[in-house]
């Protein structure tokens, strides 16, 4: 099979409906993981361990997953995903039933391996259309998880007292989502179904690979883009439980920050192409700057709803922008090696802000957290002017 001319064919419709499923859970995870581990744990700093667990979870199968997608293709490592998916979120309804910490840490280390497989969705995607449209179709799966941001807090909300144990009925929800998307997973046809796969031989050696200066710029737009985003949303729920806000209004919150994440999808794909990734790359940085002040100005309702909404139209311009600057960097025969260790710094970073996230906002608060988060900030913008002046340079060479 080849990549369709059109761009909506029915296999990226496909997997525009996994990664919202996807999304559905990795929300849902961020929403109640912390105040569940919260009530379990004596040690308030530790109550972001459970999601430290799922990053990494996710950073040690990154290599995993690369080789079962080598020998297998797309279909078979996604379809085992989801079988995880749904085996974990299991072991963590029976950990929040036991009132089980460590249990519960385990479910989520889990889990990592059907995130490290859900990372993957957006690379398949430029595979199911023709070069011309593969921004588009990268911006479009990601745009997929508004399915999230409309599901996962609403789905929390409904499910969180369903049992006497607080949140079992969450977890056990998101193994009906781990159901539907393996059934929808089935519907999907890649290009290596066949076991032909892009390409022959194994390419450069990944060292190579890594010191191309867009590679390099590549990943740190997309980690350290991700490592704020995860730095600031994994605190929310805990920062806000702590200014004495209810639950409904955390859903609203990580609900608008997860639609600020996946809307500019619709559009994203088609700025990139216009302008090119790193300026959209720049304009993603400077809205993270603009979330950051607003979250070190004031700790009400509405400013944890336009800090964290502005952040999540950031990550998306720069995980967005990283995504396909890094396509620039690797052959088709390298693709495996290459998106496994692009998925394997932004899973490194995240388990560090996962960890982060919990042990500043317990003991120092939310101000000193969005002050934490500058750092990073000031890193990416580093590298994106780097790169823009090693381009400049050669421009002016030729």
């Amino acid at each position: 099979m080849t990549a369709s001319s059109r761009l909506f064919n029915k296999n990226l419709i496909l997997l525009i409906v996994c990664q919202g499923l996807f999304l559905t859970n990795n929300v849902t995870f961020i929403a109640i993981n912390g105040l569940v581990g919260f009530n379990l744990t004596p040690i308030p700093w530790m109550a972001t361990l459970p999601v430290m667990g799922y990053v990494v979870g996710g950073a040690l199968s990154t290599s995993l997953v690369a080789r079962m997608q080598r020998r297998y293709g797309r279909k078979a490592s996604f379809q085992v995903g989801l079988l995880v998916a749904v085996l974990s979120v299991l072991i963590c309804a029976l950990a929040a039933w036991t009132r089980s910490f460590w249990l519960l840490v385990f479910g989520t280390f889990v889990s990592g391996y059907y995130s490290a497989n859900g990372q993957l969705y957006r690379f398949a995607a430029p595979e199911l259309v023709v070069t011309g449209l593969r921004e588009k179709a990268i911006s479009w799966v990601l745009a997929g998880g508004l399915i999230g941001a409309v599901i996962g807090p609403n789905l929390t909300v409904l499910t969180k007292g369903a049992l006497a144990a607080p949140f079992v009925g969450s977890y056990l929800s998101l193994a009906i989502v781990g159901l539907i998307g393996i059934a929808v997973m089935r519907h999907i046809h890649f290009p290596d179904d066949a076991g032909k796969r892009p390409g022959s031989g194994s390419g450069r050696p990944l060292a190579e690979i890594l010191r191309q200066p867009v590679f390099v710029v590549s990943v740190i737009g997309a980690a350290l883009g991700y490592g704020i985003m995860n730095l600031l949303m994994a605190a929310t729920p805990l920062a806000m439980d702590v200014c004495g806000l209810p639950f409904s209004d955390t859903a609203m919150v990580l609900q608008w920050h997860v639609i600020g994440m996946f809307a500019p999808g619709f559009f994203t794909g088609s700025l990139i192409k216009r302008f090119g990734a790193l300026q959209i790359m720049a304009v993603g940085l400077v809205l993270n700057f603009v979330a950051i002040g607003i979250g070190l100005s004031g700790s009400d309702l509405i400013q944890f709803l336009v800090s964290l909404t502005l952040l999540g139209v950031g990550w998306n311009f720069l995980f967005i922008g990283g995504t396909t600057l890094a396509m620039n960097a690797y052959r088709p025969e390298e693709r495996d090696k290459a998106q496994g260790a692009i998925n394997f710094c932004v899973f490194f970073v995240m388990a560090i802000t996962s960890f982060s996230s919990g042990a500043l906002v317990t003991t120092q608060g939310w101000f000193w957290l969005n002050m934490g988060s500058l750092l990073p900030a000031v890193l990416i913008g580093g590298a994106l002017s780097w790169l823009a002046l090693q381009h400049r340079r050669r421009r002016l060479a030729t």
